[in-house]
């Protein structure tokens, strides 16, 4: 008797496990009980849908179109402050969009590295933004710029990472400089990166335990964020609308923010390092790596490091900034001018 009690007992605690590790089904835009569907949208070649937002000049008056990928917990309702004088002087024309899960864009339970450099082609296309566009991806928005040199490289006209996300098990690091970098972080964040790597299927249970600390931007820990950073943001949660912030997880954080974790520090297709110039032989074009020297989120060294390895990168770093400093509205406009003019300052190594 006291052993059948044990195994049902024991059966019952491993399904109390399974479940916690579960997440619950997203809740889709436009289906029933659902949220519902407010911004225009593309319909994907395998039946997704993608929302999007065009902002700046009108795209036939535009001599520029740039396409912005969001970073992590935004959505398309966010992009670089740029200055409107700056936007109609060099007529610029923005296409933002919400990334698979995020927003208003149907979840992608395939999502990959590679499938978000396939959904900016196809966006790309049935917006008719021209054959070759450029791309700025910000922050957790870096691994789909990266996904576009390495498979759409012939549709680019310039790219922009801006305090791009950094894997850590990218191969190509040097193991000791990795790993000294990655211990520097938090200690809940290198369990969060590290179970994102290693153990995705518990990824969803850890985010949402409440036993011990998970992910500290999550989180809003102060600790991971620079003295700039946090008074950058105090500025801009005033003007930052709620409603847009409401939107950004209404189809589960799963989708969003942890299938977001689990792609840019999952393991990739490609080697960064193997990538080649894009724009061997066009004036013009060039592919530009921003990065703050303060930034605690995005270990500079690393930054520094890829930089070192593809020298056809312009690296320009920021000293006395944070991760958070594109949210300026100079950096903005320097980001911009950088990335379809070719004017900027020669790059600021700090020794």
């Amino acid at each position: 008797m006291l052993t059948r009690i044990a195994v049902v007992l024991l059966v019952g605690l491993l399904g109390w496990a399974y479940q916690t590790t579960q997440p619950p089904p997203p809740k889709i835009c436009g289906s029933p009980g659902g949220p519902s569907v407010t911004s225009p949208r593309i319909k994907l070649s395998d039946g997704r849908h993608l929302a999007y937002r065009e902002s700046g000049v009108p795209k036939d008056k535009a001599k520029y179109r740039i396409l912005f990928v969001h970073g992590f917990g935004v959505s398309k309702d966010f992009s670089l402050p740029s200055s409107q004088e700056l936007i109609e002087e060099l007529r610029i024309y923005f296409l933002s969009f919400d990334r698979a899960g995020y927003g208003e864009s149907d979840p992608n339970p395939k999502r990959s590295v590679k499938s978000e450099a396939f959904d900016i082609q196809e966006l790309a296309d049935q917006l008719e933004i021209g054959s070759k566009f450029y791309v700025i991806g910000v922050s957790m928005g870096g691994y789909p710029a990266w996904s576009c040199l390495k498979y759409i490289p012939h549709r680019l006209a310039g790219v922009s990472l801006v305090a791009p996300v950094i894997n850590y098990w990218w191969s190509s690091f040097p193991a000791k400089l990795s790993i000294e970098t990655y211990r520097k972080q938090l200690l809940q964040d290198q369990w969060t990166l590290g179970i994102a790597h290693y153990a995705p299927r518990l990824l969803y249970w850890w985010m949402t335990q409440k036993r011990f600390p998970s992910s500290s931007l999550v989180e809003g820990n102060p600790g991971i964020l620079s003295s700039k950073d946090l008074e950058i943001l105090s500025q801009m949660s005033k003007a930052f609308e709620p409603q847009f912030k409401d939107k950004v997880t209404q189809q589960g954080v799963f989708e969003s923010l942890h299938r977001d974790l689990m792609v840019g520090f999952g393991s990739w297709d490609f080697d960064l390092m193997d990538l080649n110039n894009p724009f061997p032989l066009e004036e013009g074009s060039s592919v530009h790596i921003w990065q703050g020297y303060e930034d605690r989120l995005i270990p500079f060294p690393l930054q520094r490091y890829v930089a070192k390895r593809l020298p056809w990168i312009r690296y320009h770093e920021l000293p006395d900034h944070g991760h958070f400093f594109f949210l300026n509205t100079s950096f903005s406009d320097d980001i911009l001018r950088a990335l379809v003019l070719g004017r900027e300052e020669p790059s600021t190594i700090n020794a």
